[in-house]
């Protein structure tokens, strides 16, 4: 448990100890209030943040990587990873320890989106509880966005082949229930294996969560797919230790 939080500790402090957090954020905040303001959200006249939360899977697939790529590849290219898998923790208390500081370093650029609801807030009279179940989904989603970053950061030391590799396989999870896609998909394969294509969609389970409602398999989708990316990442580590 001491490995792990000493982790964390030193990876959400090296977060804010270089510019790179600040641009992260200040990019994400001016898209995360752009975008809902850029689809006509006045003249909606409709008080709520449906916009913002529906424009967040495309944002999250660009920005969720960029903060993942460092996570292992800048510990194999400046080769201190060698130091940190010599230290008397585990493999696994090292992942964790980064993932989750990580987490929560998207987690705290989620929650400065807060003049957003305020503003609805004071045009009119929102729905509080599918706010809170937005930011819900919305927080599952970035953490299985990082969860798969943090994977293909520790495959390769290459920060851009990182992101690039992590762009795609996040892509892939969000267009894999576009109705586009499934129409397509509908026309070259069975109709039970584009049920099964559409189940595994992240943005599903995701929509289903911002509509406000909560359902147990959209849940335990979030933490299987954060849980099988993160062993994944684990395994890569452990052979790379025994090499």
């Amino acid at each position: 448990m001491n490995g792990f939080c000493a982790v964390f500790k030193r990876e959400l402090k090296g977060y804010f100890a270089t510019p790179v957090a600040y641009v992260f954020l200040v990019i994400f905040l001016f898209f995360a209030g752009y975008l809902p303001f850029r689809e006509k959200f006045f003249e909606m006249r409709q008080a709520d943040l449906q916009l913002f939360f529906n424009a967040l899977p495309l944002l999250f697939v660009f920005m969720v990587p960029s903060a993942a790529m460092r996570l292992w590849s800048e510990e194999r290219k400046s080769g201190s990873i060698e130091l940190l898998l010599t230290l008397p923790i585990t493999v696994c208390q090292a992942v964790l320890g980064k993932f989750i500081a990580a987490w929560c370093f998207l987690g705290i650029a989620l929650l400065l989106t807060f003049p957003l609801p305020l503003t609805v807030h004071y045009l009119g009279e929102p729905d509080w509880g599918l706010i809170i179940t937005g930011y819900i989904g919305a927080f599952l989603m970035a953490g299985g966005f990082l969860a798969i970053g943090s994977f293909f950061s520790a495959l390769t030391k290459n920060q851009v082949i990182s992101f690039i590799l992590s762009v795609v396989a996040c892509s892939v999870f969000v267009f894999a229930g576009n109705p586009t896609t499934l129409e397509y998909l509908a026309l070259t394969i069975s109709p039970t294996m584009v049920t099964v294509v559409e189940s595994l969609s992240l943005q599903t389970h995701y929509e289903s969560i911002a509509r406000g409602v909560i359902q147990f398999g959209d849940i335990a989708y979030f933490f299987i797919l954060i849980a099988a990316w993160v062993i994944a990442c684990m395994l890569v580590l452990e052979e790379r230790k025994a090499s």
